[in-house]
C-alpha cells in the first residue's frame, strides 16, 4: 500500500455555497463525515488531516507575497491522507468525496519516500 494526500480545492463561492447557512453547514458535515468514515472502514484512512483557512502567505526567493496562492481561483481548503494499492485506486476513493459532489475537487498527490526515514 502507498499513501497519498488528498488536497481539497473549491472556489470561495463553493465554500460560502456550502456553509452558508447552518442548514448547509449541517449537510456538507454530514456528507463530509459519512465519506470519512467510508474510508475509516476500508482501512484507507490513514491521518484525518485538517481543514485550512482560506488567508495565508506564498513565500518565494525573499518575497512574501498574500496567499495561499496567486492569481488563482481555486483555494485549498483541507487535506487528509489515505493508503491505496496505487494511484488508480487513490483517485476513485477520492471520487465519492462531497466537494467532488458540489463544483470542487480533490488533487490526489504520492506521498514520496522521505530520504531522512530511518530504515
Amino acid at each position: 500500500m502507498s499513501e497519498f494526500v488528498y488536497f481539497f480545492r473549491s472556489t470561495e463561492q463553493g465554500r460560502t455555497d456550502a456553509l452558508g447557512t447552518p442548514e448547509q453547514a449541517q449537510r456538507s458535515m454530514e456528507r463530509w463525515l459519512a465519506w470519512i468514515r467510508e474510508l475509516e472502514t476500508g482501512g484507507h484512512l490513514k491521518q484525518p488531516g485538517q481543514p485550512i483557512e482560506s488567508g495565508g502567505k506564498v513565500v518565494r526567493a525573499e518575497v512574501v507575497t498574500d496567499g495561499p496562492f496567486v492569481e488563482a481561483k481555486d483555494l485549498v481548503l483541507g487535506f487528509i491522507v489515505v493508503e491505496a494499492r496505487d494511484l488508480g485506486e487513490a483517485a476513485e476513493l477520492a471520487k465519492r468525496c462531497p466537494i467532488v459532489q458540489s463544483g470542487g475537487s480533490v488533487e490526489v498527490r504520492p506521498v514520496a519516500k522521505s530520504p531522512f526515514d530511518v530504515v
